[in-house]
This record gives C-alpha cells, sequence and structure tokens, in this order.
C-alpha cells in the first residue's frame, strides 16, 4: 500500500462574518474556505515564560491548518463550536449557502471528525450560527427572514439528532444577519431563553423563549433602535462583572458606530439612560437613545438601558465580539476601514474607551489589492484565554497578535491563509526548492518549507505578484526567474528579488541564485499593473506606491506602514506578503491575439512556450520565446484547431507536447541539436472523444512515452512506436480527467501516475515499463483531499528524507502537499 500524509494545506478564509471561531477549550481555530472548513490550532505562549516570542513562533509554525472538512455543496457562511454536556468531543456546528446545517464531532489532538448529523435547516442562505454558553441549544438566522432554535440531543442508539425548538419569522420582514443568546434561570429545572437578533434594518429585535421544548412560542419583547444603518453584529454576555446579574450587549452597525446596551435584572430607579447621555455629552436625541424597555422571560424582568456610542472606526463595523474571559470586561470590534480596537471602561470614570488598536492604522491605504490595500477586516476573535486576538482580511489569510504582559503590547504573530480564488496551475522552482502557486484571486504565492526550526513546517514566504487580471498559468525558469500568464494578452516575467533570496537562504536553506545583481525590492504605481524595481516602482518624484518622497530615490523597506520591514528571523506576517514580497517584472511577451491559457519552459530554462484562448486556426498556434533576449521565435507552431491547454517539454528538451480542446494531442520536435526551432512530428486528431485537459511525459528515453487525460473520463499511456505513438493502456475513471503528472524518481521498473478527477478524487497508478500495465492503484482518502476539481498535479522532481511529494491545485481555493512514502510504493 502506498502511504499518503498530508505535508501541507494553504488555503484563505470566506469573506463572512460568523464563518469562523475559536473554541474555548481545544484552543481550535475552525473558518470556512470555499465550501470546507479549515481547521488549525494557533497554540499561543504562556503570557510570562522565558523566551516566550520564540515559542509562540515554533508551535505556530509546526501547525498550520490540520485538515479540512468536507460536506458542504456551496460556500460556507457560519461556523460556531458547542459547548455540549453530553458529547465528550468537540461540537462543531457548520452552515452554508446550501441552506444546510451541519454538526461534526472532532478530535482535538488527532483532528480526525466525522460527520455526525445533516439537515435542511432553512429554505435560503444560513447568515448566522450562535449557541447558548454551557447548553446544548443554539440558534441558527437565514436569508429566509427566519431564525430557528435548536436542541442538540442523542437518540436512544447514541447518535446525536437535532430537535427544532422554535421558529421565529421576522416581523416587519428583513434578513438576519447575526443572532446571540443567553439562557435564563439557569439554576432552577425551567430554562428559559433570550435572543438578540439583527440584519438589514437599523433596529436590533429582542425575543424570549419561555421553554427549551419542542413546540416553544417565541415572542417579540422589545426593539432598540439608534443605529442609522444595518446591524453586522451583535453579541449578548454576562459576566462576574455585573454586579446586578445582568447582560451587556455589543452592536456594531454600518453607520461606523458600536453601540452597548446594559439589561438591568429586575427595575432601576431613576433615568439611568440620561445620565449615560450626559456623561457621553450627546449632541442630539437621534444619535443616544435614552428610552427604558422592559423585557420578561420566564418570571425574570430585565430593564434595557442605553450603556454607551463607541467611536473611532472609519468605516463599516462587520463585528463586535466579548473576550471570553469573566473578569475582563473587553470588547473586540473589525472594521472595514482595516482596524481592530479593543474597547473598555475607564476604571476612574468608567467611560469607554479604545485602549488598542491594531491593523493598517494609515490615511493612504491605497483602493486596489494591487496598492496594499487588504478591504477591511471581515471578522476578529479572541483567543480562548482572552490574550491574544485573531482577524481575517480581503486577502484570506488570518492576523494574529499576542499581548505581551510584560511589555503591555500586542505583538504581531505569524498567521495563516492562502487563496481565496480558484488556484489555477502551480509549478516547482527547477531544482525542486520551492512551489509557486497562482490563481484566479490575482496573486502568485511562493510556499516553501522553513528549515531552521525544530519542526520543519511549510510557509507562504512571498507573493511574488499581485496582479488586476486573474492568472491562469505559471512556469518556472530559472531558480530565481518565472513567467505567467493571465487573462490578457501577454506573458510577463519576474526576478526574485535579493530581500527574498535572503529570506529563503536563511529560513529554508536555498542557496542564493548566481546572478551577481538582483533587484532589492519592487512595488506597483497607482493604476499600474507592472512591478517595478526599486526607486521605479512609485513614477516620478521618487514615490512608491503613490507615497511622495522628499528624494529621488526611495527605500522602499523605511516607508512604513506601506512597506513594512521584512524580518528575516521568521516567515513574513501578513503585512509583510501584501505589501512587501513583490518580484520585480523583468519583461513582457506579446505576440497572442487572446488570454493566455497556458505556459511550459523548457528544462534548461532557455524557451518559453505559450498559447492563448482561441476558436479558430490563426489563434491557436502555439508561439516560442527565447530567454536570452526575450524574442519570439518564428514561425509559430501550428496543430489545434482550439484552444491549447497544456504544454509540456521532454525531459530532454527535445519535443514539446501540446493538447487542447479540439481532442487532439501534438508533439514537436527540435529541427536540429542546438537549434530552438521545433517542427511537428506527429500528432492524433481524435486522442480522446473529448477534450483533452492535462498531459505529462514519463521519464524514460527508451522508447518515450506520455500520459493524456481527457473529460471523456479516462487516462491514456501512449508509448513511441517509429515516428508515431500508440496508444498501450486506457484507464477508465469515475470522473472526467481533469489534472495528471508521472514520476519516476523512487522506482526503476515502473512509473507512477497521478491523477486528478473532477470531484476532487486523486488516485495514484503504478505502471510497468515492461507491459505498461496498471501495477497498483491508490485512491487518497476523501478526508484528506480536496472538495471541488483538481487543476493542477505537480510530482516534486526530487526526493526529499526518503518520500516523494505531490503538489496539488483545486477550484476548492485550496494547495496542498502530500508525502508519498517512497517504500511502500514500490
Amino acid at each position: 500500500m502506498v502511504s499518503v500524509n498530508t505535508a501541507y494545506i494553504s488555503t484563505g478564509g470566506n469573506r463572512y462574518s460568523a464563518a469562523a471561531d475559536w473554541d474555548r477549550q481545544s484552543g481550535i481555530h475552525a473558518y470556512g474556505s470555499d465550501q470546507n472548513i479549515a481547521l488549525s490550532k494557533p497554540l499561543v505562549r504562556p503570557a510570562l515564560a522565558p523566551d516566550s516570542l520564540y515559542l509562540i513562533q515554533t508551535q505556530v509554525e509546526k501547525n498550520g491548518i490540520r485538515a479540512t472538512l468536507v460536506g458542504h455543496t456551496d460556500t460556507v457562511t457560519a461556523v460556531k463550536f458547542l459547548q455540549s454536556t453530553s458529547v465528550d468531543q468537540r461540537i462543531l456546528l457548520t452552515a452554508s449557502a446550501d441552506c444546510v446545517l451541519r454538526v461534526w464531532q472532532i478530535d482535538s489532538e488527532t483532528f480526525g471528525w466525522t460527520a455526525a448529523t445533516t439537515v435542511k435547516a432553512h429554505w435560503s442562505s444560513i447568515n448566522a450560527v450562535a449557541v447558548a454558553p454551557g447548553k446544548d441549544i443554539f440558534a441558527t438566522a437565514a436569508a429566509d427572514a427566519t431564525v430557528k432554535v435548536w436542541r442538540l440531543d442523542t437518540t436512544p442508539t447514541g447518535d446525536l439528532c437535532l430537535l427544532l425548538v422554535t421558529t421565529i419569522t421576522l416581523k416587519p420582514r428583513y434578513i438576519p444577519l447575526a443572532v446571540s443568546l443567553r439562557c435564563v434561570h439557569e439554576e432552577t429545572s425551567r430554562e428559559s431563553l433570550l435572543l438578540a437578533v439583527s440584519g438589514t434594518t437599523s433596529i436590533i429585535q429582542i425575543y424570549a423563549v419561555p421553554t427549551l421544548r419542542e413546540g416553544s412560542k417565541a415572542s417579540l419583547q422589545a426593539s432598540l433602535s439608534g443605529h442609522e444603518g444595518w446591524v453586522r453584529s451583535v453579541d449578548l454576555r454576562s459576566g462576574l462583572t455585573l454586579e446586578d446579574g445582568g447582560l451587556l450587549l455589543a452592536s456594531a452597525s454600518q453607520d461606523k458606530y458600536v453601540r452597548l446596551w446594559r439589561f438591568h435584572k429586575g427595575g432601576i430607579k431613576g433615568s439611568v439612560a440620561s445620565e449615560s447621555s450626559q456623561a457621553l455629552g450627546a449632541p442630539t436625541q437621534s444619535t443616544l437613545t435614552a428610552k427604558l424597555q422592559t423585557v420578561e422571560v420566564a418570571g425574570i424582568k430585565f430593564t434595557i438601558t442605553f450603556e454607551a456610542l463607541l467611536l473611532g472606526h472609519e468605516d463599516w463595523v462587520y463585528t463586535a465580539t466579548w473576550n471570553p474571559a469573566r473578569d475582563r470586561q473587553q470588547l473586540l470590534t473589525a472594521s472595514a476601514d482595516n482596524s481592530l480596537s479593543i474597547w473598555e471602561p475607564d476604571p476612574d470614570s468608567g467611560i469607554w474607551v479604545s485602549t488598542a488598536r491594531l491593523g493598517e492604522i494609515s490615511g493612504q491605504k491605497g483602493s486596489t489589492s494591487a496598492t496594499g490595500s487588504t478591504g477591511g477586516f471581515w471578522t476578529g476573535l479572541w483567543s480562548p484565554d482572552g490574550n491574544a486576538v485573531c482577524c481575517l482580511g480581503r486577502t484570506g489569510s488570518w492576523r494574529l497578535w499576542q499581548f505581551d504582559l510584560r511589555e503591555l503590547y500586542w505583538i504581531p504573530q505569524i498567521g495563516i491563509g492562502g487563496h481565496v480564488g480558484t488556484v489555477s496551475d502551480l509549478v516547482w522552482e527547477k531544482h525542486s526548492q520551492y512551489l509557486l502557486s497562482t490563481s484566479s484571486d490575482q496573486t502568485t504565492r511562493l510556499h516553501a518549507r522553513c528549515e531552521n526550526t525544530a519542526e520543519k513546517s511549510w510557509h507562504e514566504f512571498s507573493r511574488p505578484q499581485i496582479h488586476g487580471y486573474d492568472l491562469n498559468c505559471i512556469a518556472s525558469i530559472r531558480p530565481d526567474t518565472f513567467v505567467s500568464g493571465a487573462d490578457e494578452k501577454l506573458l510577463r516575467v519576474f526576478q526574485e528579488p535579493n530581500a527574498i533570496a535572503d529570506l529563503l537562504h536563511r529560513l529554508c536553506n536555498i542557496p542564493p541564485p548566481s546572478a551577481s545583481e538582483l533587484p532589492d525590492t519592487a512595488g506597483i504605481p497607482v493604476l499600474g499593473l507592472s512591478n517595478k524595481a526599486g526607486e521605479d516602482a512609485g513614477g516620478e518624484e521618487g514615490t512608491v506606491n503613490g507615497t511622495s518622497g522628499p528624494d529621488d530615490a526611495v527605500d522602499v523597506n523605511e516607508l512604513l506602514p506601506n512597506r513594512p520591514r521584512i524580518d528575516i528571523s521568521r516567515p513574513p506576517l501578513e503585512d509583510n506578503l501584501a505589501k512587501g514580497t513583490l518580484w520585480p517584472e523583468q519583461e513582457k511577451l506579446y505576440g497572442h491575439g487572446y488570454e493566455i491559457s497556458a505556459v511550459a519552459t523548457s528544462h534548461d530554462g532557455t524557451l518559453i512556450a505559450s498559447a492563448c484562448k482561441s476558436s479558430s486556426l490563426s489563434h491557436a498556434v502555439i508561439k516560442l520565446y527565447d530567454t536570452s533576449d526575450w524574442h519570439e521565435i518564428r514561425p509559430s507552431l501550428e496543430a489545434h484547431s482550439s484552444t491549447a491547454l497544456r504544454l509540456r517539454f521532454s525531459t530532454d528538451d527535445q519535443f514539446l507536447l501540446s493538447v487542447g480542446r479540439d481532442r487532439q494531442w501534438a508533439i514537436f520536435k527540435r529541427t536540429a541539436p542546438g537549434d530552438k526551432s521545433y517542427t511537428l512530428l506527429a500528432s492524433n486528431p481524435k486522442g480522446h472523444t473529448r477534450m483533452i485537459l492535462d498531459a505529462a511525459w514519463v521519464n524514460t528515453s527508451k522508447p518515450r512515452a506520455f500520459v493524456t487525460a481527457g473529460r471523456d473520463k479516462s487516462v491514456k499511456i501512449w508509448v513511441e512506436e517509429g515516428n508515431s505513438y500508440a496508444c498501450k493502456t486506457t484507464i477508465q475513471c469515475r470522473f472526467p480527467v481533469t489534472a495528471v503528472d508521472s514520476t519516476t524518481i523512487w522506482m526503476e521498473d515502473a512509473f507512477c501516475i497521478a491523477v486528478g478527477e473532477e470531484d476532487g478524487q486523486i488516485r495514484l497508478h503504478t505502471v510497468s515499463f515492461d507491459t505498461w500495465d496498471v501495477r497498483l492503484s491508490t485512491l487518497i482518502e476523501k478526508m484528506i483531499s480536496p472538495s471541488k476539481a483538481i487543476t493542477r498535479l505537480a510530482w516534486r522532481p526530487e526526493l526529499r528524507d526518503g518520500v516523494s511529494e505531490l503538489a496539488v491545485a483545486s477550484h476548492d481555493s485550496s494547495v496542498r502537499v502530500f508525502s508519498i512514502s517512497a517504500r511502500s510504493a514500490t
């Protein structure tokens, strides 16, 4: 049996405020990623431990994304851990735009997971899930304008099941975006529920559920007004700091404000709301509401008063979350102004003030991803002990800060993340030292394994290209140079800067390029698409990303925060990746008439072959470029009648293989040794019955062979016979085959084909050189495989630590690296 283990997973988070949670008991951090749920465990250091900064870096590096939960059929929109009293394992609730609610049981040590139960909870996308602390009660809110309360229970056989307690139809009708609930009267057998619901309206509705039995009826108790925009988040808390046993409600809105409401248990004397308004210096009655409202649930009365108005954010406030530590009354808010704020009452005056502000604090944030803007923070979370916070930005990456009790300062730490769109292509660097991936999220990312720690771990070390078009393909020219193609008519060539070469050398033991002169850094001019080296990045008068400087030459590493300095002692933080690790563009290659569809480079790095999208013979050509002077080698190679989807050079660069939408494969042969031109050698117009999506050479010279993969659900092995190639073996698959690659690095008498299918399955087929028959087939477990179509497979050209590594790109926005045991595969 072939032994397969997951070495690395990289995937970005969904841009939904409720699509993430940090478990208070196990420390597991879960977030929605496309239609999957990613699990990690960002362990935080002890507050006063010696060498603590090093400890947290080591722990975060070791863990990363540990697993992904596969099951939903649409984008995950809500994630929440349930502190169940009846189940030993951790319970995770997830909801999706597919209207389905799923319950998962997770082992916090091994990260093994089981899909416990599934229910179609609503008739429209579920926007939020909220739980009652310490209870098996939770609520869901959906775009069908309903809120449902559920109870987790067990069947007589011990299986988990969901019981519907009540359904609340919101009137006047609006779409709920957030919900929060608390059980009241917990000390008796009769438990009741208090819910706060907000959404596409400026009011917050308070509902009471008298009992937690099935068929209970909820009643509207109060409507809290004051906000002037949609209320994006609500969070109820109770704690030791509320002497009267009441509750405190925080609400965050698109009007840029956060409001606090106090629920006094029983009645109150005097106009507390008026006193609060006077203390805050309220200008008008419309801004600060002084109205007292009374809520009654299970015989307990709560009087609601306005507590405080929190001012400070400059854009929509997406989330407001209370610190889970019961002895600290702190509120975390995340905003579209690219900042997190931590609020707490002043110990002397009791006025709520912002005690910390994290993120991008600048008046020049840029307007696009090319100029460095993160597009706001979509959600903010507290760590289980309340000493760390994290947030999700537009780039799909999580930022993490840890509070240092010695320095009384929030220290940024290494987060996790990845692409937020389809990963269209990936390639190993020529010497297989690092991995490059490119995506429809318009970024190219460099992944490598950090070697200077006891627990060697993978990280994103650079974001060489941040583009304005969706990126389609990529190829490595030399260890310090790559070429990429996008939804534009040209190819772009990028060269590694000195800063990244030094970073990879120190942390990954990757030898620096032999080139004597490399650019120091790169930037993108405002409204530009080309990465410019050094001081050229900003255009005229020594500007970088549109920020003027006094000198003609500007050191971009000195401009903070527009160019955060790269710390070469650890993998880059998200601030560095988003703005400080670009590679300068070396060349543009013109000639195609439509968007680039495929690119490949010769193994010696002297040639680039490319193709573009086409529906006519005139554009369905393959163009060759000489990397010594970047000129086009004419004439173009003609064979296809439609778009060529994949190009591959043979290991000795004597042959070029192409496959395409016209169902044919074609092989071009070098005209003469040392010549850089090719001519058509052989082709098969009916290689498959449907379009051929991928192909790969088999590393053998006598006879030569290659593999093709088609939408006709088959993989074919073609073997050289004279000047032509014959199909020796056909491997039938269950779904259309979207990616294929082969390797021989651990075998002598056989080779291994990795086959990726449209449903995300990956199979490994060991094929004998003698008979060309499949000797062994292994299916990689669905639990560790992507959930959508495989877009690219790439074997690492060399063994590492005695195992082979397979890189996988998928439509589910993930990049994965699998370790394949060489001993078991032979």
